[in-house]
């Protein structure tokens, strides 16, 4: 692709988002949320900055923010008379982090047009700006530089059939030159990286094993939890869609009441949920239903499957599991296991999309995960896991190992931008 057609590729884009907005409440929120946002950001963030240096971290998405958090916060530690600009390109990021307490100003990334990057570095003039693990955009990345910006991507990962690494890739393979450096998170991205002429960078790991061994250290007591699970073994399944739960109901009902399980959907939607509770054979309530019972201590009633209907407690509730399954990876790709690895328990998930996920393919060499191609091998490994405590105990020292020996890529990191300043 050359620089010509990759312009006509983000107008093009821009429409098709615009048209998508009539459809797909998501999208829309994406195109509400960037209307008159340069216009905004020219009338009103030269006095909210007061110019103070910029420092601008950019998450694709909510799973972006997360791994980039340690290093934002880190950051504004090291130097606290910082701006700190905090974007966003997906609603899923935008619309659960916009109050954000880290960070001085949230908002969407305009389109990435020539114009729009021109505007938007203009007006906030970053000395310091950080992509976070996937994010390749060309005219921020041209617009950046031409402003003397230093620019950092950390947490990346990258895979031999990427197109940077085709013959035709050439325009892709530029964008990796404005970087000052890439803090990569693998030997194979950092050999892709050298025999593609980038020498700026360097093996750091994955920021997000700081992450989940911070949250870990704080997570939520949860006394209604501890009451539901009692003594039984507890089964966590996190972020789960229709697909994982098409997989792991008939496990549930055929594992009886020999465990509690704890289900906490991707998305909150009422019809999935009433599904479920109408497919799973035991005793099952909304943990809205059930918070407030025993808030007003009128008697908890025994029951089986305990359904999450809100955002935010999925990190707290891991660590009152004895297994966990991870969903996503029966549809468009595993979600987080890292925050259950790190409270010690084996690991469940779906076997069609987890291999660019090197935590999985790594958790699974290892033992303590196992990738399942449907309900019989969720049954398989229930049963050994719920009916084998010493083996249960066994796989989950494997996998919070795994996490603790993992950490302090935020640290490589903020020795890289120590040596800016």
């Amino acid at each position: 692709m050359s620089e010509f057609l990759y312009q006509l590729a983000m107008y093009a884009f821009s429409g098709v988002m615009r048209l998508a907005a009539m459809f797909i409440p998501k999208v829309k929120l994406g195109v509400a949320g960037r209307e008159g946002l340069l216009e905004k950001l020219e009338r009103e963030l030269p006095d909210l900055i007061n110019n103070r240096p910029v420092a601008w971290f950019h998450a694709a998405s909510l799973g972006e923010f997360e791994q980039g958090r340690p290093v934002m916060e880190q950051f504004k530690k090291d130097y606290p008379g910082y701006f700190i600009l905090l974007t966003f390109f997906s609603p899923s990021g935008y619309e659960v982090r916009k109050n954000y307490n880290g960070a001085d100003f949230i908002c969407y990334l305009p389109l990435d047009t020539a114009a729009n990057a021109k505007r938007f570095v203009a007006v906030f003039r970053p000395k310091i700006t950080f992509f976070i693990k996937y994010e390749f955009w060309y005219n921020y990345l041209s617009e950046l530089k031409r402003s003397g910006s230093y620019i950092f991507s950390f947490s990346t990962i990258f895979r031999p059939g990427q197109i940077f690494f085709k013959p035709y890739g050439g325009f892709y393979r530029k964008m990796l030159a404005f970087f000052d450096h890439l803090f990569v998170q693998n030997e194979v991205s950092l050999n892709l990286m050298r025999e593609i002429g980038i020498s700026k960078c360097s093996l750091a790991g994955d920021t997000r094993f700081d992450r989940v061994r911070t949250i870990a250290a704080g997570i939520k007591n949860l006394p209604e939890i501890a009451a539901f699970k009692q003594d039984k073994p507890c089964l966590v399944a996190g972020s789960v869609w229709e697909a994982d739960m098409q997989v792991l109901i008939p496990a549930l009902n055929l594992a009886g009441s020999s465990l509690r399980a704890i289900i906490a959907p991707h998305e909150i939607d009422p019809g999935h949920m009433e599904s479920w509770r109408k497919s799973l054979s035991g005793k099952t309530m909304l943990y809205s239903e059930y918070k407030k019972v025993y808030d007003q201590h009128t008697g908890i009633a025994e029951f089986d499957y305990l359904i999450i209907d809100n955002i935010g407690m999925l990190s707290s509730l891991y660590s009152y599991g004895d297994i966990a399954y991870i969903g996503g990876a029966f549809g468009s790709g595993l979600h987080n296991i890292l925050e259950a690895a790190t409270f010690g328990v084996p690991i469940l998930f779906g076997n069609k999309k987890y291999q660019k996920f090197q935590e999985a393919v790594d958790l699974i060499a290892e033992g303590s995960a196992k990738a399942i191609t449907g309900t019989d091998e969720a049954t398989q490994y229930l049963s050994q896991w719920v009916g084998n405590s010493e083996l249960r105990e066994k796989l989950g020292v494997i996998s919070e190992s795994y996490v603790a020996s993992r950490t302090g890529a935020t640290d490589m990191v903020m020795q890289g931008v120590r040596k800016l300043f």
